[in-house]
């Protein structure tokens, strides 16, 4: 079978998955449940191939090879979903938050990066198992970056307030072009011997970062332009794919960050065409039909992140490290956004629950698996933890990804649920109708 057959069946299987959760508890997230149920099969395949019970383990590993989870999801259907998430993002209320998201994106990322990357050094150091510096430093870039589709899959349905929700989901949105220049960079000298200069670092970010905000603003005009020129309801919402696909595509092609060029290109069509572009009919099933888009590449990646186990290989000393990396991680993440917020705090008022918020949503995802399974396969054995520095990175990352999604992610509503109540009772809504508190909220 070929790399399309495996897609359609576990594109079913996500679906049924999803069908089940519904059927036993529709208040239980989707995704959560797609990666839980994924996770714990692969489980069990490990398990039975390490009794060698027919060696269904081997079949699986195979096929998850085949599907390259890092270019399915980097190359493939990234830009289907920044793309479908940025459609949702309301421009007035990003712009009113736009120096917390600035800030989040660009200081949070490299204090994060460099925050996890010296700490889990000293942490090796003081186990004994030595790991050089330069990948402690890799594997802070490549988790620091929040992922924005799992942040999207899961914090936007909560219905927090605009303000703090547009926070967690636009750093999640814009931190990606800061996160893989950073990644780039010390990849580079981790396995390519550069020693780039200042200068190789800021026409790097202004490459990537500002060559695809760039690119995705003029994608996103043409798009406009084209769509205003015809009253076709089907031919307009076709047009909206040519941008995820031609336009991704174009992007990368271009060597500039086509998630970022997805994001400015959806909030343009989201916020501008829509109103102004779109036939009536269009502007109905706009939504409808990216929604359903997202949900369905959204249910067959999350299954693909709990499936990514049967690509872990492991050892004792590793898995202490993977259990240490996830409070390691969290209380980076709380430094990181907790500094720029106490200067910001000396003339904003925020929501009490906002660093909290941040902290414990700042969800990781199948973005960080991608860049960890970029690592080459024939790095650096570290033989004081039986393990090269792909496998360790790896198996770290996994075990921060899943304990993101099952655990930060099923958590996170209690944290949201206080928080409104505590934009209620400072607008004087204490005691307002159930009915009325939506409205209220926003």
């Amino acid at each position: 079978m070929n790399v399309y057959t495996y897609i359609c069946f576990l594109s079913a299987i996500s679906i049924l998955i999803g069908f089940v959760t519904q059927k036993i508890n529709d208040k239980i997230q989707y995704t959560i449940a797609i990666t839980a149920t994924s996770m714990v099969a692969s489980l069990v395949l490990l398990i039975m191939g390490h009794f060698n019970l027919l060696h269904v383990d081997l079949l699986a590993k195979g096929v998850m090879e085949q599907i390259d989870f890092k270019s399915f999801l980097l190359n493939g259907i990234l830009g289907f979903l920044l793309f479908a998430g940025a459609l949702g993002i309301k421009l007035p209320v990003m712009k009113s938050q736009k120096c917390e998201i600035t800030i989040l994106a660009l200081f949070s990322t490299f204090a994060s990066t460099f925050l996890i990357g010296s700490t889990f050094y000293l942490l090796t150091y003081a186990l004994g198992w030595e790991v050089d510096f330069i990948y402690c430093m890799l594997f802070g870039a490549l988790i620091s970056p929040t992922d924005p589709i799992a942040v999207l899959a899961i914090i936007k349905n909560l219905k927090a307030p605009k303000k703090l929700s547009m926070k967690v989901e636009g750093e999640s949105l814009f931190n990606d072009g800061v996160g893989l220049v950073i990644f780039t960079t010390i990849f580079a000298v981790a396995f390519g011997g550069k020693q780039p200069t200042l200068v190789d670092v800021s026409e790097l970010f202004l490459m990537e970062a500002g060559g695809g905000l760039l690119f995705g603003l003029i994608l996103g005009l043409v798009a406009h332009f084209l769509i205003s020129a015809t009253d076709d309801g089907s031919l307009e919402i076709l047009l909206t794919l040519t941008i995820p696909t031609a336009g991704f595509m174009v992007a990368n092609l271009l060597e500039v960050s086509g998630a970022l060029a997805m994001v400015v290109s959806g909030i343009i069509i989201g916020n501008w065409t829509r109103h102004t572009g779109f036939s009536k009919q269009s502007q109905h099933y706009l939504d409808h039909f990216w929604e359903m888009i997202d949900h369905f590449l959204n249910s067959l990646l999350f299954l693909l992140i709990g499936a990514a186990m049967l690509l872990v290989n492991f050892t004792y000393q590793g898995i202490i490290l993977s259990l240490l990396a996830i409070p390691l991680c969290l209380i980076c993440r709380y430094i990181s956004v907790w500094t720029p917020f106490k200067f910001l705090s000396m003339k904003t008022t925020y929501n009490p629950y906002t660093l909290r918020i941040l902290t414990w949503g700042g969800l990781r995802g199948g973005l960080s698996l991608a860049m960890a399974l970029s690592i080459p396969v024939g790095s650096l054995y570290i033989p004081k933890i039986g393990m090269n520095v792909r496998d360790l990175l790896l198996v770290m990352t996994y075990a921060v990804v899943m304990f993101s999604i099952l655990v930060q992610g099923t958590t996170i509503e209690t944290m949201v649920r206080k928080s409104k109540e505590a934009t209620l009772q400072a607008r004087g809504y204490v005691g307002l109708k159930p009915e009325h508190k939506e409205e209220a909220e926003a």
